[in-house]
């Protein structure tokens, strides 16, 4: 794409305030110079996240008056759930509030002291959710991605040598460098798409497929944290063999048939304000995440979401997937760089 036209139309506005130098300073000052304190409006440009910053689609919007907002067996729980499911392929589709609450169902029944959770890089509350029970964070991202002048094309990709030799430790019953003394376990491997607290650089398909060869072999389940998995697909079809002429949804389903479970923020790549998911295929494991998620969430079928919410995000996952979208969205990435 030679020019970036933006391929929707704008239906709302919403007016932003400007401030002064002089005003600026003053906001600095009150706000002890910590910009969490600060308050939004008085923030021209948010260059914060882009999680839950999202506009919503007309659709998004028809679709937030569709919401079934029944306590249990909500047409729109199985409206989301069926959307999952068709782009992931998991059996078990539990929702929650947001990514952070997934990871914290998952991290509280498998995780533990004496365990250890390779990862290509961990994000902040996915770590924070794992050494909080105690058990130890493992980043392998292979070497290239902390080369800034590489032209690697895949610098989210797990460094498989380094996961073999974990696991191999762990089976032998030997102490490990990153993953601690003798008599670690390992209960899963994850690999995030796009690896975001490395640049939010993508994984190739290759790699996932190695990832999940590699842990089958020693008995262990992928977990894919999955919060920019469109994202990950375009980076695939533009750069790895053999995927130019698939779709990103065609892609997106091959990176998720190398998992055993998935937890997603759909504050990202679900175009959603709120909401999440934790997808599983082991019975057992969903049967307890259920369980806790009442405990702490809500019914299993919300998951502390509204109706509204669970039928706009099914619709914003689909619209993740559209190919217009993101051949924009990365071509206003290469004009800002």
């Amino acid at each position: 794409m030679s020019e970036i036209i933006e391929p929707f139309r704008i239906k709302a506005v919403e007016p932003i305030g400007f401030t002064t130098r002089e005003e600026r300073a003053a906001i600095l000052r009150e706000a002890h110079w910590n910009p969490f304190r600060i308050d939004a409006d008085k923030v021209l440009i948010d260059l914060l996240t882009d999680s839950g910053t999202s506009a919503m689609s007309a659709a998004q919007w028809g679709a937030l008056m569709l919401g079934d907002e029944s306590y249990a067996g909500s047409k729109s729980f199985r409206r989301f759930e069926e959307a999952v499911r068709g782009i992931w392929g998991l059996k078990h589709v539990i929702p929650t509030h947001q990514g952070r609450a997934a990871e914290k169902i998952l991290c509280s029944l498998t995780c533990g002291p004496g365990k250890a959770i390779p990862n290509n890089n961990h994000f902040d509350t996915t770590r924070a959710n794992v050494e909080f029970t105690g058990a130890v964070a493992l980043d392998l991202v292979v070497d290239e991605a902390k080369d800034f002048d590489s032209p690697y094309p895949f610098k989210g990709n797990v460094d498989v040598a380094k996961l073999e030799s974990v696991l191999e430790a762990e089976r032998r019953g030997e102490s490990h460098p990153l993953a601690g003394a003798a008599g670690f376990s390992v209960p899963f491997g994850m690999v995030t798409v796009t690896n975001n607290t490395g640049g939010g650089q993508p994984v190739s398909m290759e790699n996932l497929r190695q990832v999940s060869q590699t842990l089958r072999r020693y008995g262990k389940p992928l977990i894919v944290d999955s919060c920019r998995f469109a994202e990950n697909a375009w980076f695939i079809k533009q750069r790895e063999l053999g995927y130019a002429d698939k779709t990103p949804r065609e892609i997106a389903r091959e990176m998720f048939s190398y998992a055993d479970g998935a937890t997603m923020s759909l504050k990202k790549d679900g175009f959603g304000n709120i909401g999440g998911f934790l997808a599983l295929n082991d019975d057992a494991l969903a049967e307890q995440a259920r369980n806790v998620l009442i405990l702490t969430e809500g019914f299993t079928t919300y998951g502390g979401l509204a109706g509204r919410d669970l039928e706009a995000l099914a619709v914003g996952l689909g619209e993740a997937l559209d190919e217009r979208y993101l051949e924009y969205r990365h071509a206003t990435i290469r004009y800002l760089a």
